[in-house]
C-alpha cells in the first residue's frame, strides 16, 4: 500500500486548521488520518481538527522542517502498520514551517514505496497580504508560495484580490483556488498522483526567528482584564491562539483566535476547565518574560 499526503502549509494565522477542516468534512467517506504540527507544548489545532477526524495525532515542541523530521517519519510508519490504515494523510505544517524541510522528510528512502507525498497546498491569506503588503516580502512567507503546487486563497470576503493574484503569479506557477473553488477541488487536493521531486537548492529557513510562550492555568481569567492584556501586547504578536473561560460567564468555554490585531472570541464546541493559550511573536519585539508578566495580569485580583 502507498498512502498518499497532503502537506497545508501556510503563514501564521492563515487560515490553515479551518482548511484541513473543511477538506475532512467534504472527504466523502474517505478514511484520512491528520498530522498537525503546532509551535509550542500546547497543540491547540491537534484539538480543533480532533473534532472533525477519529484519527489526529499532535507533533509538538518544534517544527516538522527543523527538529521533528523523525517524529514524522514515525507516525507515519505507526499509520501504515494499523490494521485499518488511512486512504490519506493530511500533514498540517506550523505557520513557522518551511515546506522543503518536510518535502526532504517524506523522501526519506525509509519511506520510498509506501508513503507518496500528493500535494503541497499553501494557504494565503488575502486580507492580510492586501492590508499588510510586507508580508509579500517575508522570506518565510515567499518560501512557503515558492513550494506550493497548489495556492488557497482565502479570507478574501469582497475586496478585489486580482492584485495579489498578479503578485503570486510572479512567484510561483501553481494555480490558485479561491473559497468557491475549494469545495470542488477536494479530489485534486487528496489525489494529483505525487511521486518524485527535485528539491530546492536554497536554503531552509528555520524557526530562530520565532519565540513563543504557552499558558495553561486551571483557573478562569477575568475578560477586561484579558482583553486589555491582548490590547497592549498587540504590536508584537504574530499569533495567539487558546481555549479560555471567564469568571464573568463561568461554564462557557470560548475559542480566542489572534492574527496581528484581528482577533475573535467565539464560545467552543469544547467544554474544558481553566484557559490554555499558545502566543507568538517575532524574537526581539516579543520578549517572553515581558509577555508573560503582561499575561498575568488578565488573572490578578481574580477570587
Amino acid at each position: 500500500m502507498t498512502l498518499p499526503v497532503l502537506v497545508v502549509a501556510g503563514f501564521l494565522g492563515a487560515g490553515k486548521t479551518s482548511l484541513v477542516n473543511r477538506i475532512l468534512a467534504e472527504s466523502d467517506g474517505r478514511r484520512i488520518a491528520a498530522i498537525v504540527n503546532d509551535f509550542g507544548a500546547i497543540n491547540i489545532d491537534a484539538d480543533l481538527i480532533a473534532e472533525k477526524t477519529d484519527t489526529v495525532l499532535g507533533l509538538k515542541n518544534g517544527c516538522i522542517c527543523c527538529s521533528l523530521q523523525g517524529d514524522l517519519l514515525r507516525t507515519l510508519k505507526m499509520l501504515l502498520n494499523r490494521p485499518d490504515p488511512p486512504d490519506h494523510v493530511i500533514v498540517e505544517a506550523s505557520g513557522i514551517a518551511d515546506p522543503q524541510g518536510i518535502v526532504a522528510a517524506l523522501m526519506d528512502p525509509v519511506l520510498w514505496g509506501t508513503v507518496t507525498l500528493d500535494t503541497v497546498l499553501t494557504v494565503i491569506d488575502a486580507e492580510d497580504c492586501m492590508t499588510n503588503p510586507a508580508r509579500m516580502d517575508d522570506p518565510l512567507w515567499r518560501a512557503q508560495v515558492a513550494s506550493a503546487d497548489l495556492l488557497a486563497l482565502v479570507k478574501t470576503g469582497t475586496t478585489d484580490v486580482s492584485p495579489l493574484a498578479l503578485r503570486l503569479a510572479t512567484l510561483t506557477k501553481a494555480p490558485i483556488l479561491t473559497p468557491d473553488d475549494i469545495p470542488l477541488s477536494v479530489d485534486v487536493m487528496l489525489g494529483s498522483g505525487g511521486g518524485f521531486r527535485q528539491l530546492s537548492s536554497r536554503p531552509l529557513i528555520t524557526q530562530d526567528r520565532f519565540a513563543n510562550i504557552e499558558i495553561a492555568r486551571s483557573d478562569c481569567a477575568s475578560m477586561p482584564a484579558f482583553q486589555a492584556a491582548m490590547e497592549s501586547l498587540a504590536p508584537v504578536l504574530l499569533r495567539a491562539k487558546g481555549f479560555l473561560n471567564f469568571v464573568e460567564t463561568p461554564g462557557r468555554t470560548f475559542l480566542f483566535q489572534m492574527v496581528g490585531r484581528r482577533a475573535t472570541v467565539l464560545p467552543s464546541e469544547r467544554s474544558e476547565a481553566g484557559c490554555r493559550l499558545v502566543l507568538i511573536g517575532e524574537r526581539g519585539p516579543f520578549e517572553p518574560d515581558a509577555v508573560r508578566k503582561v499575561m498575568s495580569t488578565a488573572w490578578i485580583g481574580i477570587r
